[in-house]
Order: structure tokens, then sequence, then C-alpha cells
């Protein structure tokens, strides 16, 4: 009996019979690195994106920060379904969106219409990397109240609005003239990257298509468009959430206007003399 219970003793120490254990812990690191194979990923897009500009394929360069910004609301997100968030991920984002989303984006604009501007240039383009990398910054050590928003113009907003310009207008702007017109696209949206007005962040918006099929077929319509108008729904879709700013901050300061005069208490009226 006691060689029995010895023998079974020595079976579950044996290298392989606790595969279920060791399958466990096999998928639970593979599930860990995922969301850093995207930040990868989304790193290597902005680095593509350099190579390109730098070798003049600026209509090749353009799209691959689109790609990045895809890849960077991915990674967030599956961190979060798997629950395999971390500090270390956490910097690695950061790291890969000042490539992807302030350092190429300055380099594809420079390559496409800053040249001209020769040191002016230099400088708007030093000026937008520095107000991406203060943005990612400020969003890192910031206490989210609400979710619903973004405090300034995300890096990867901001760095969408470039390329869209970009690959809208490949040629390119050789002019002087032409040359301040690209300026504004970067020290505007840089600008807007260090400012304190609120953005939609899309966190806690739902389709509901769990519900029904209509969100389904929405997401159906918009590849169907991005396919046969790419160049036209791309800026469309970078414009309007930088106008979405805007308006937003319009319509907030018009409702606590509306509610101070509601809140004012009504005049009193001067008592009339008796005589």
């Amino acid at each position: 009996m006691s060689k029995k219970r010895t023998t079974e003793s020595r079976l579950l120490h044996l290298p392989g019979s606790n595969t279920r254990g060791h399958d466990r812990r096999g998928i639970r690191r593979g599930v860990s690195l995922l969301p850093s194979f995207f930040t990868l990923a989304n790193l290597f897009c902005g680095w593509a994106c350099v190579v390109f500009a730098m070798k003049g394929e600026i209509a090749t360069a353009a799209p691959f920060i689109g790609f990045a910004v895809v890849l960077d609301m991915l990674d967030g997100r599956i961190a979060r379904m798997t629950g395999t968030t971390s500090d270390f991920g956490v910097q690695l984002d950061s790291l890969a969106d000042l490539i992807s989303f302030g350092m190429a984006p300055a380099v594809l604009a420079f390559q496409w219409g800053l040249d001209p501007l020769g040191r002016m240039g230099w400088a708007v383009g030093f000026i937008y990397l520095t107000a991406a990398a203060l943005r990612l910054a400020r969003f890192n050590i910031q206490v989210v109240t609400d979710k619903r928003y973004f405090v300034g113009l995300p890096s990867p907003a901001a760095a969408g609005l470039v390329a869209a310009t970009v690959f809208y207008f490949p040629g390119g702007l050789q002019t002087y003239p032409l040359a301040l017109a690209a300026a504004a696209i970067m020290v505007v949206p840089a600008l807007l990257m260090v400012s304190t007005i609120k953005f939609q962040s899309f966190k806690t918006f739902d389709l509901k298509m769990r519900r029904g099929y209509r969100g389904l077929f929405l997401v159906a319509a918009f590849v169907a468009l991005l396919v046969a108008y790419p160049h036209e729904v791309l800026i469309v879709m970078a414009y309007t959430y930088f106008a979405s700013g805007f308006v937003g901050t319009w319509m907030s300061r018009g409702k606590k206007t509306e509610l101070d005069v509601a809140a004012e208490p009504a005049p009193v009226e001067q008592a009339k003399d008796a005589s």
C-alpha cells in the first residue's frame, strides 16, 4: 500500500505530469504578450512612416499613421479585455505613441510641406513633437474623472489629422506661401494637444450590436465607403473630430450661461411710497 502511494507521489512530480497547470501558465503568458505585440506593431508603423517619408514616398508613408492609430486603439482594449494591463505596457505604449504620433507626423509633414520654410520648418516640426511628448506625459499622470472625454486633443487624432491631409494632397507644398499653410496644419493641433479643450473619447460609446444588426450594418457601410473613397472619408473623419472639440466647448458654455441665468434670483420690486 505504501509502495503504491510512493509511486503515485513520484508520478505527480514527473515532468509533464502537471500539464494542465503548465498549459494554463503558458496561455497566461501568451495572453499578456498579446497587447505588447500590437504596441510593437504600432511602433513599426511609425518607423515605416519615417522611412518612406525620408525616401520621398509620401503617399506610401501617410497611411502607416492610420494603421498605427487602429493598432493603438486595439492594444489598450485587448489589455483591458484580457486583464493583462501593467505599468510596463503603459510605458511601452507611451514610447511607441511618441514615435508613431509625434516623430512620424513631424518628419512626414517636413518632407511634405515644411522644407521650403527652412529653419522655421525645423522649428514647427519640433514644436509639434514637443507638444505630443507633453500630451502623452500629462495623460500618464492625470487622474481621469470623466472617461467620456479627453482633456486636450489626443495625439493619435492630431497625427491622424496631419496624415489625412497629406494623404489627400500627396503632391506636397513646394512654394513658400503654401508651406505656411502646412505650418498651420502642424501648429494648431500642437496647441490643441496641450490645451484643456475636451474631446470625445468614445470609450463609453456603444453601437448596441448585441441587440440588433444595425451596428454591423453601419460598420459594413463605413468599410464600403472607406474602400471606395479612402481620401475623402479619412479627411472628413479627421477634421470632423478636430472640429468636435470646438463645437462641444461652445455648446457647454451655452448651457452654463443658461443655467447661470436660471439660477439668478428674481429682482425684488422696490416698495412704492405710500404718499
